[in-house]
């Protein structure tokens, strides 16, 4: 009778692989459990801006309105006509809280719009605190298409 003997090599590389496979678990199992399109995010999981400008932190903030609704962002390119454009003043203060929504431009033929885009900026609250800043008045153009879709100024894809 004849047994297969492996060779150490053979031993270390089944090891070695073995314990690749369980980092491999580990990491994964470490990771936040998968949201959902457009599914709320735990209040603690804002981030920290490190802009020191207003036009700098637009962009933290659009990032984190895409983020908290990623169902309601439209992909691609927005239709050439829009059903609405409003263009908005949010204020943060230091923990990321709003403070104060101003309309500089609202859509006053659709003020439906203008009531979802307040509830949508509300719901993603807080933001991400501006660290260097202290609080920051922040301001972006919201896209709307007819289907209740939307991009912002700061990351749109462009029109058709």
């Amino acid at each position: 009778m004849h047994f297969f003997r492996p060779s150490s090599s053979c031993v270390s590389r089944v090891r070695r692989a073995g314990l690749l496979a369980a980092a491999t678990v580990w990491l994964a199992a470490c990771q936040a459990p998968p949201q959902g399109p457009g599914a709320p995010l735990p209040a603690d999981s804002a981030r920290v801006s490190q802009a020191s400008t207003a036009r700098a932190y637009r962009e933290d903030a659009a990032r984190h309105l895409y983020q908290r609704h990623a169902a309601r962002i439209h992909a691609g390119k927005l239709p050439a006509m829009l059903y609405a454009v409003g263009v908005l003043d949010v204020e943060i203060d230091h923990t990321g809280q709003i403070k104060r929504l101003h309309w500089q431009r609202a859509p006053q033929h659709a003020p439906e719009v203008v009531r979802q885009i307040e509830a949508l900026v509300r719901a993603a609250a807080p933001f991400p605190a501006p660290a260097r800043m202290g609080r920051v008045t922040y301001t972006d153009v919201w896209l709307w298409d007819a289907t209740g879709q939307f991009q912002l100024d700061t990351l749109t894809e462009g029109q058709l």
